[in-house]
C-alpha cells in the first residue's frame, strides 16, 4: 500500500481521532476486567493483554461488529499467523512457513468477510475509525482500494496495535504489582483530580485532556516504557556517509540502533535498574537531558506513527486498574523476563483479580458469598 501518504496515517491518530476512540477504549478494557475478575481462577496475563489488545484493534481502530465466538476464533488464527511469520521459508506440510500461510489465508479469509459486512452497515455508526478514514483517504487521493489492498491495511493496523501494546501492558501490571505505593499514589492522583470518588471512576470524567493532564499517571507510563521497552531496536538506512567514534559509516549500509541498550546505559538516568516514575517528575530532568536518551517508539522523522495511540491505551488501562480491581500475584515469586520476540515473562505472569465495590471492598462471587454463609 505505497500510495498511502504519512497524513492519512496523521488523521488516524490525531488528537479529534483519539478522543473518539477513548470512550471505546475504555469500554474493551472494562469489559474484559471484569471478566478477568470473573474468573476463579488466576490467569495468564501476557495471553490475555494479546487478546485485549487484539480485540482493541477489532472493534475500536477497525469497527469490526464481529460475534464474540468468531472473534476468539480469529484471535486464534491471528496467533498462529504472527507465531510463525518469522519461520524459514521452507515449504513442508508441517512446516512454520507452511502453518503461517494456512493462517494467513485463513485470516485474510475472516477480514475480507468482517470489511465486506462493515461496508455494507454503515448505521449506527457514531465516529470514524482508522479504516473509514484510510478508505476515505483513498477516495480523496482518486484511488477506489480493492479489496485485497483493504485486507492489507487492515493488518496492518492490527499488528501495529497488538504485540508492543500486549507486552507493555503486561509490564505495567507487573510493575504495579511489584510497587504497590506507585499504585496508591496514582489512585490518589486521580482522586485530587475528581476522577475518582469513594473507589469508582465518576461518569463522563475520562476525557482526553484530562487524561493527558495526569503528570504522575504520564511518568508511570514513560518508567514502564523505560524499564521494558518492548522491542529491542529498529533498522535504518544510511542516507549518507558519516563517522561515529573514529569508525566511517558508508552511505547504503543497513544500521541497527539499540533501544534497550541506549536506556540501559544513558548517563542521563540514574539507578537505571530502578523502577522510578519520579525521575520523569517536574522536579528532575532526566527526561529532558539530551535529545536521543529515551526513545522507546525511536526517534526522528521514523518515529512510531502509533505512539499517541499506545500511550493512551496503556494510561486508559492504567486508570481502570487503579479504580476497579484489586489484583495479587498466583506465584511465589515474580517470573523471569524473556526479550523475544517482545518482552513479556516466561509464565506469562500468572495474576488473580478481584472485582471491587465502589467502596474498594472485594465483590464475592454467588458461589464465594454461598460458601461463607456456611461458615
Amino acid at each position: 500500500m505505497s500510495w498511502k501518504p504519512l497524513d492519512v496515517f496523521s488523521k488516524i491518530f490525531s488528537h479529534e481521532a483519539l478522543e473518539s476512540y477513548l470512550p471505546k477504549i475504555q469500554m474493551v478494557i472494562q469489559d474484559t476486567l471484569r471478566a478477568w475478575s470473573s474468573n476463579p481462577d488466576s490467569i495468564n496475563v501476557y495471553h490475555e493483554a494479546q487478546k485485549l489488545t487484539f480485540r482493541m484493534a477489532i472493534r475500536v481502530l477497525l469497527g469490526f461488529r464481529i460475534p464474540d465466538e468468531e472473534l476468539g476464533q480469529l484471535f486464534e488464527v491471528y496467533q498462529q499467523f504472527v507465531e510463525n511469520v518469522f519461520s524459514l521459508p521452507v515449504d513442508l506440510p508441517f512446516s512454520g512457513y507452511r502453518k503461517g500461510i494456512r493462517a494467513r489465508e485463513a485470516l485474510q479469509k475472516g477480514l475480507e468477510k468482517a470489511i465486506r459486512e462493515k461496508l455494507q452497515n454503515t448505521q449506527g455508526k457514531d465516529y470514524s475509525d482508522a479504516l473509514d478514514i484510510l478508505i476515505e483517504s483513498g477516495k480523496e487521493h482518486g484511488k477506489e482500494l480493492t479489496m485485497q489492498e483493504l485486507k492489507d491495511g487492515t493488518l496492518e493496523l492490527i499488528f501495529a496495535a497488538y504485540a508492543t501494546t500486549a507486552s507493555a501492558s503486561t509490564s505495567l501490571i507487573m510493575q504495579l504489582l511489584k510497587h504497590p505505593a506507585v499504585l496508591e499514589k496514582l489512585r490518589e492522583e486521580l482522586r485530587s483530580k475528581g476522577i475518582l470518588h469513594n473507589g469508582c471512576l465518576c461518569e463522563g470524567s475520562l476525557q482526553l485532556d484530562t487524561i493527558n493532564g495526569l503528570r504522575y499517571l504520564d511518568c508511570v507510563i514513560k518508567e514502564v516504557l523505560r524499564l521494558f521497552t518492548p522491542i529491542s531496536g529498529g533498522y535504518r538506512t544510511v542516507l549518507q556517509t558519516f563517522e561515529l567514534d573514529g569508525f566511517q559509516i558508508p552511505k547504503g549500509w543497513s544500521v541497527m540502533y539499540s533501544i534497550r541498550d541506549t536506556h540501559d546505559t544513558a548517563p542521563v538516568f540514574k539507578d537505571v535498574d530502578v523502577f522510578d516514575p519520579d525521575r520523569f517528575g517536574q522536579d528532575r530532568t532526566e527526561d529532558r537531558d539530551g535529545r536521543f536518551h529515551y526513545l522507546p517508539f525511536g526517534g526522528g522523522v521514523r518515529t512510531c506513527l502509533g505512539k499517541h495511540l499506545a500511550k493512551l491505551f496503556l494510561k486508559a488501562l492504567a486508570i481502570e486498574l487503579a479504580s476497579m480491581s484489586r489484583f495479587e500475584l498466583a506465584t511465589r515469586t515474580f517470573p523471569r523476563i524473556t526479550l523475544v520476540p517482545v518482552v513479556h515473562p516466561v509464565d506469562g505472569l500468572k495474576v488473580k483479580f478481584f472485582g471491587l465495590d465502589s467502596n474498594q471492598n472485594e465483590i464475592l462471587t454467588e458461589t464465594e458469598a454461598m460458601l461463607g454463609a456456611t461458615v
